[in-house]
């Protein structure tokens, strides 16, 4: 593997991980706090630690014809993928919600191929195969026989969140080309403090929020915040520097798989054999993908030689 996939894959695998333990920390919180003040409140956490550093850096000027492509950025992937996860989590299913939002890789791949013009090889379909099972097999297929007029409604806003979060990473591997993605992250989160500024009113307006005194209620809003949304948003964009679209996409499947073990190892939840089947079809289809990566360099260094 060359060094570019490792750092890649490292940056995408961490954000992952975080986001795979984040859903324990949202649960406790979304019992005291309405949805979209809770994501409100992350993306003004997370706007502040951001803010900071790349204006300390001083990575924070962008040319103004790309502004408007920040603010698509910030309303498609902050604003709409992560405000419909909530919703759409909240009148359907934690479990459901895993299931729907796995589709993301392979939409990443379908939008990188009509949007960046990247190819799909047999590797890379291969892989996104095998790594979709293996995804379905560690999270199971939740049981439908009692669903809701409301969870109906929930599974198609989490297959929005699918779709948005599939355009929030593409447009973003556009203006990583071009920006850092400490300046893209830091943008795209300043426009999506800004679109969901009027949800959080009508929210607060028909269910006001009363505010929870236990600290260690305030402490999770600044995890979510400043890890899993600040540092976890940065390390998804860093890592597609370094690696095309639809090769990346494939580490969002881990975070299932480090949610399953969190809830394993902290909640006593069970797993059993077909989490350590799903794992490895994962880590198969990482494997593919990788070597497809090595493949082409090899062929276009040979080409350059001739």
């Amino acid at each position: 593997m060359n060094k570019n996939f490792l750092k890649g894959a490292l940056a995408l695998s961490l954000a992952a991980a975080i986001w795979g333990g984040m859903y324990v920390v949202s649960k406790i919180i979304l019992g005291y706090i309405q949805p979209w003040l809770l994501l409100e409140m992350r993306f003004i956490i997370s706007l502040f630690v951001l803010g900071f550093i790349t204006w300390w850096k001083g990575l924070w000027k962008i040319q103004r014809q790309d502004v408007f492509k920040m603010a698509m950025i910030g309303l498609v992937g902050y604003t709409g993928s992560i405000g419909m996860q909530f919703v759409g989590t909240d009148l359907s299913s934690a479990a459901m919600g895993s299931l729907i939002t796995a589709a993301s890789p392979a939409l990443i791949s379908i939008f990188a191929f009509y949007i960046l013009k990247e190819r799909l090889h047999i590797n890379k379909i291969t892989a996104l195969i095998l790594a979709t099972i293996g995804v379905l097999c560690v999270i199971g297929f939740p049981s439908t026989n009692n669903q809701t007029e409301s969870m109906y409604l929930g599974n198609i806003i989490l297959f929005g969140a699918a779709i948005t979060w599939a355009i929030y990473t593409v447009l973003s591997k556009v203006q990583t080309q071009k920006y850092s993605s400490l300046t893209v992250t830091t943008w795209s989160n300043l426009f999506g403090v800004i679109f969901t500024i009027p949800i959080v009113i009508w929210e607060q307006e028909v269910t006001p929020t009363d505010l929870p005194e236990d600290v260690w209620i305030w402490l999770g809003v600044l995890y979510l915040g400043i890890i899993s949304t600040a540092v976890a948003f940065y390390f998804w964009n860093k890592g597609f520097e370094y690696l095309d679209a639809s090769t990346g996409s494939l580490f969002f499947f881990l975070q299932p798989v480090v949610g399953s073990l969190l809830g394993f190892l902290l909640l006593d939840e069970s797993l059993g054999i077909t989490f350590l089947l799903g794992a490895c079809l994962i880590g198969i289809g990482v494997y593919l993908s990788s070597k497809e990566k090595k493949i082409l360099l090899s062929k276009n260094k040979g080409v350059s030689n001739k």
